[in-house]
């Protein structure tokens, strides 16, 4: 008889990746995927720990498997990804959740078979999980969601130590592949019929593998692929980001015209105490030369509202800043403290109600750049990569543009995933656009 797994995954797109991976591992010992977790007999809880929020749906939803554990001995319940990387963490997990099977972290995820094995062989629980694991892992078959498209790891961990950020805490430090492994495995992606790949990394742009090639380098040589129509990639810190990497925005043809680049705050002082290493100058400058090579380029961000010690005025000078970029999208968040990072120790704590109506306004105007970007788009015709149907939209389809934008159009034809299309945009909203198919 068949057994079934459900991987549960918070986060970012590197753990997205890395419960691909997770789930590649469990067909390969013959278990079936299902979309219900009460029907699995292994669930694998995949965390996230950049935000407290995250934690509090982390545990609120592995207490409800309490139950099915204890209806069924033999369901196994699996805890891997960042938070397992914080003692702190993990002897919560040992004092208030026992009955979990399996704890791995970040660095071990390669481990996860022998674990399983060990934990049906024997009945013992398993834990696997180290500091900093300075091997590159290598990268195994994994179960994409998407045929026509793919994530790809490109770097491994993070050197920056952001005074706000867990990451360099639960992943490790920053580990680079080779330029050659990662066009090999492109490769044999498009060979298996991908046409876009995602490069992943805490912070691509850092990339520099043992032989010297450098990010620009790396997204020259994918340009080269044959077959491939697509690269993207994801998350860049502006530190980093050189002008040889912002040439390739006007030579490379298939790098898509969308940058996700991180500015956390407008202020010079919170960016200072942030450890960002720039200022709002710097960021400003990079933004005017990514437009100056790429006209068309959109750009999203991240910011963070109520960092210790922000005042009005550092709040205002973000609203200016993103009045100024005119962002196509942003992620915008709370500040939550992580306990081991050193912003968690600041005294000058925000109140939360001060937060909170801070965030309420960056969201506003955060809205209102994204729906004015949009509407620049009423009119054109724009070519589309075709996700599928629509999910919000029936008997419509769905896919991006080269800028990143969500399309819902109709189509008086049969499609299929991964074609391009061209689609007449017939009405633009805050965060998607609507259209037609037309002949191209």
């Amino acid at each position: 008889m068949s057994k079934n797994y459900h991987i549960i995954t918070y986060g970012c797109q590197m753990n997205e990746h890395d419960s691909e991976n997770i789930a590649g591992m469990l067909e390969a010992l013959d278990y079936s995927h299902t979309p219900n977790p009460e029907e699995a007999d292994v669930v694998v809880m995949n965390t996230c720990s950049v935000r407290e929020h995250a934690d509090k749906r982390f545990f609120g939803m592995l207490g409800q498997f309490k139950k099915q554990k204890k209806n069924n001995p033999d369901f196994i319940i699996c805890i891997c990804g960042c938070m397992p990387q914080q003692p702190h963490i993990v002897e919560e997990i040992r004092k208030s959740f026992s009955w979990v099977d399996i704890v791995f972290g970040t660095q071990t995820i390669a481990e996860f078979p022998n674990l399983l094995m060990e934990r049906i062989r024997t009945g013992k629980k398993q834990f696997s999980i180290i500091a900093n694991n300075e091997t590159i892992p290598e990268e195994k078959e994994s179960k994409r969601e998407f045929a026509h498209k793919a994530l790809v790891n490109i770097t491994y961990g993070c050197n920056n130590f952001c005074t706000y950020c867990i990451v360099p805490y639960t992943r490790g430090r920053e580990k680079s592949r080779s330029l050659r492994a990662v066009k090999q495995e492109i490769i044999n992606l498009v060979n298996d019929g991908v046409k876009e790949v995602m490069l992943l990394g805490q912070n691509v742009n850092s990339f520099r593998d043992a032989d010297g090639n450098n990010f620009a380098a790396l997204i020259r040589a994918l340009d080269e692929v044959e077959g491939l129509e697509r690269i993207r990639f994801m998350t860049s810190h502006p530190k980093d980001l050189s002008d040889e990497l912002i040439a390739c925005f006007g030579d490379c043809k298939k790098l898509c015209h969308n940058i996700h680049l991180p500015v956390q705050s407008g202020s010079d002082e919170v960016l200072r105490r942030m450890n960002r290493h720039y200022n709002r100058e710097r960021y400003m400058e990079i933004v005017k030369k990514l437009r100056a090579t790429c006209p068309d380029l959109s750009i999203s961000t991240d910011i963070i509202v109520g960092f210790p010690g922000e005042t009005e005025e550092d709040f205002l000078d973000t609203l200016s800043l993103v009045r100024e970029v005119e962002y196509d999208s942003a992620f915008t968040f709370i500040y939550s403290p992580r306990v081991g990072t050193p912003a968690a120790k600041y005294d000058n704590q925000i109140p939360e109600n001060v937060k909170h109506e801070r965030f309420d306004r960056l969201v506003e105007e955060v809205n209102r750049c994204s729906a004015k970007k949009n509407s620049e788009y009423l009119g054109r015709i724009v070519d589309v990569m075709v996700d599928g149907p629509s999910k919000n939209d029936a008997g419509a389809w769905s896919g991006r543009t080269d800028t990143f934008k969500l399309v819902n159009f109709t189509s008086e034809e049969p499609l299929t995933e991964g074609q391009m299309v061209s689609v007449r945009i017939t009405e633009t909203k805050t965060f998607s656009l609507d259209g037609e198919k037309v002949d191209a």
